[in-house]
């Protein structure tokens, strides 16, 4: 289901895609050299990003590099520094027997340079007369001294060595790199070709003709499948693998042959797969997690704009975000917007996992199912704040909220994937995140908006399938339940203790929360007389505060019939709901106190 969704994409999106044969690479040192072959310089192409991390180019339309297993082979005209240069990883003498390992990687490395070298000078006779080719033959050979060997002197070398990107070269005075060159290209296409003809024919005893499971169509079948690398994985990580060894055999049926999928569907699904993972606009991370999605049809890539813009922040518009929120929401209730929510949509979550990739998970749906099960996760994270906050909380400051030091690295294993499928299909959320924040909570003594908006959306999930009464979005003076009442209590405590002693190093919530949250019976007594002297502190300016807040607090103790023993998860949940919404309601009060721009 997956390579047909990917396969049809390919279709839709047609010339958008990389020609067949080409990709685009991202290369990070250009060997700059004369006519001759001698050294003009090493260039690094590296710029820092939107994220401040270092980039190198990304030249479009080179010929595709080769896929390696574990035998050299060298790509045309690029490759990474062992192939280019010859130059081996270094082994840390730390490592046992590390000179036997660094010579064995150093001779290593010297046949891969001579494999690269090689693999240039097989170019047919016309290309070799070409002034770029010849130029970085005579770079390897006829002038070696003054260029292959005076790489070293360059400002760049150092840097240059550490890296594991890709290198390649250019003509001194040329704006288009040595891979680009029309010929070049004109070459690749008629390999590319070639290739297809003798996978196609029916002389070579390693073509395989089955039935695809992709197009269902009688084809060749595909014996490897290209590699499509993830952030965090290895540079020839594949989405799908087969086992070379024979013993791994299935119903007499080797390697791909027993899970077939044609020459053709495997270069579509690829150059998809490709193209989502490097798109801008069709993918975000959310830590070691690359998910990529898709809508079926052209007339829906409205709504894969507006699925970017609903998890994902925008930190040089973050309006930019709620706008597109408002649209969806615009969209779902007045239809104003063009949107086929008749359209499949998909949405698919990968993980690094070694040499391959995995699927961590594979949600498809309607385009109008899954912008219902947005809005509807918009609607549960809603909770009163200050008018300075943003209006929608995004998925990463959601998860980052519930990890130390709002780290994404810390947030808990399989969570990430977790929140996204609920709000992808709609359930509950998982019991992960509440425990999350609640311990996060209590180890930093902080209600944040993110951490309540959190345990809401939580408990109302659970409410909503019971039939249960929901969490209102703001202060909810009807609400019995006794963590609820619990926290709002302890909110009064805190403001009273802060209007009297203002400039305290630690409040009782430093002190108490832990206690009060959990074990009320233990603390709220010892509060309440602490409460009694503090509103005794009170000036006789603030006669008037002092009467609301005994007011608050009477109001809160006519619903509570005794502090409790303890309470669970949920009723710790209702607590810092309850703490957050008593909190908001005093700012609440102190703005509508204040006179408004029109008063005189």
């Amino acid at each position: 289901m997956i390579l047909q969704a990917l396969y049809e994409y390919a279709q839709r999106k047609g010339n958008e895609l990389p020609e067949d044969g080409f990709e685009d690479v991202e290369i990070k040192y250009l060997i700059k050299i004369r006519e001759d072959g001698s050294l003009v310089d090493l260039v690094s192409t590296e710029e820092r990003d939107d994220k401040g991390k270092l980039r190198g180019h990304v030249y479009e339309k080179v010929p595709m590099r080769v896929e390696r297993t574990s035998s050299p082979k060298a790509s045309l005209l690029l490759d990474n520094i062992e192939y280019v240069l010859g130059v081996a990883k270094k082994i840390s003498d730390t490592v046992s027997q590390y000179e036997v390992k660094q010579r064995k990687a150093n001779e290593k490395a010297a046949v891969c340079n001579e494999l690269f070298i090689n693999e240039i000078e097989k170019l047919p006779e016309y290309l070799l007369e070409e002034k770029e080719i010849k130029a970085v033959i005579s770079f390897y050979r006829s002038n070696r001294m003054n260029g292959f060997a005076k790489i070293t002197d360059c400002v760049s070398w150092n840097e240059c060595q550490k890296t594991t990107g890709n290198l390649s070269f250019v003509l001194a005075g040329e704006s288009s790199i040595v891979p680009q060159l029309e010929s070049i290209r004109d070459f690749q296409r008629k390999v590319t070709a070639q290739r297809s003809l003798t996978e196609e024919g029916e002389n070579d005893s390693n073509i395989v003709n089955e039935i695809c499971l992709v197009t269902g169509e009688k084809s060749v079948i595909s014996r490897i499948h290209s590699a499509t690398p993830i952030i965090g994985a290895k540079s020839n990580a594949k989405f799908v693998g087969f086992q070379i060894k024979s013993g791994y055999d299935s119903y007499g049926k080797g390697q791909s042959y027993n899970a077939p999928v044609s020459v053709k569907a495997e270069a579509a699904y690829t150059k998809a797969l490709n193209y989502l993972i490097k798109s801008k606009n069709n993918k975000f991370r959310l830590g070691e997690d690359t998910i990529v999605f898709w809508a079926e049809k052209k007339e829906s890539e409205t709504f894969e704009c507006m699925f970017f813009n609903s998890f994902v922040t925008n930190f040089d518009n973050p309006d930019r975000n709620v706008s597109e929120v408002k649209n969806l929401f615009n969209a779902i209730n007045t239809g104003k917007i063009d949107l086929d929510f008749s359209s499949n949509f998909y949405v698919l979550c990968l993980s690094p996992n070694v040499a391959r990739i995995s699927v961590r998970f594979w949600e498809t749906g309607k385009v109008e199912t899954f912008a219902n099960r947005i809005k509807q996760h918009f609607d549960d994270f809603e909770i009163i704040r200050s008018k300075h906050d943003v209006e929608y909380l995004t998925l990463y400051q959601i998860l980052s909220a519930t990890a130390l030091e709002h780290k994404m690295d810390n947030v808990a294993p399989n969570l990430i994937g977790n929140v996204t499928q609920s709000i992808l299909k709609g359930l509950p959320y998982p019991a992960t995140l509440q425990q999350q924040c609640i311990r996060r909570i209590r180890a930093e003594q902080k209600v944040s908006r993110e951490r309540t908006a959190i345990l809401k959306a939580y408990i109302n999930r659970i409410n909503r399938m019971k039939d249960i009464k929901e969490v209102s979005v703001a202060l909810d003076r009807k609400e019995t339940n006794k963590g609820y009442l619990l926290g709002r209590l302890f909110a009064v405590f805190e403001k009273v203790q802060q209007d009297t002693h203002p400039g305290l190093n630690s409040t009782i919530v430093d002190r108490f929360y832990g206690a009060a949250s959990t074990n009320p019976v233990t603390v709220f007594t010892q509060l309440m007389r602490l409460n009694r002297h503090h509103l005794n502190s009170y000036s006789n300016e603030k006669g008037g505060i002092k009467r609301k807040m005994d007011d608050e607090i009477a109001e809160i103790m006519n619903m509570i019939d005794s502090f409790p023993s303890h309470l669970n998860l949920n009723e710790q949940s209702y607590f810092a709901i309850g703490y957050y919404h008593e909190k908001q309601s005093f700012f609440e009060k102190t703005n509508k106190s204040e006179p408004s721009e029109g008063d005189n």
